[in-house]
């Protein structure tokens, strides 16, 4: 795994509330990669991430706050599925917690989830229409 970090998640209780706050508010400017349920901000080498909570724990399989878990994920982009399941199992190896293993997603893309020893969550996705900058930071349009 290279010493990065591509996508912070934040499940959000109320999608339209919390874009208004970043896009409005703060005159954050929204990437079209936005759609949907999810909507993303370039934040400089990162990319910032508003997903409605319930969605966000379907997808991570965890309920988040009663858990021990906090609505929030760092995200590593994998450039292949074959690579999320080289990090998963690496983290695994290392002390992680599986929280979802790596498997096909409703968006199109392969991912799995794991928590550090400290409960942080990690989301290790691949998506074929991801695309990447010479500092392997994520290009957003």
């Amino acid at each position: 795994m290279n010493q990065r970090i591509n996508i912070v998640s934040l499940g959000v209780t109320s999608l339209e509330q919390s874009l208004t706050f970043y896009a409005d508010g703060l005159g954050w400017k929204k990437s079209s990669a936005s759609e949907g349920n999810i909507v993303f901000f370039k934040v400089g080498g990162l990319v910032l991430a508003l997903y409605p909570k319930n969605l966000f724990e379907e997808d991570a399989t965890v309920p988040m706050n009663s858990g021990g878990y906090s609505p929030f994920s760092m995200g590593y982009c994998a450039k292949s599925e074959k690579e999320v399941d080289e990090i998963i199992a690496k983290a695994m190896e290392s002390g992680a917690t599986q929280i979802k293993p790596p498997q096909k997603v409703f968006w199109g893309g392969y991912s799995g989830y794991f928590a550090d020893p400290d409960g942080f969550l990690w989301e290790v996705a691949y998506a074929p229409t991801f695309e990447f900058d010479e500092q392997q930071n994520l290009k957003m349009p």
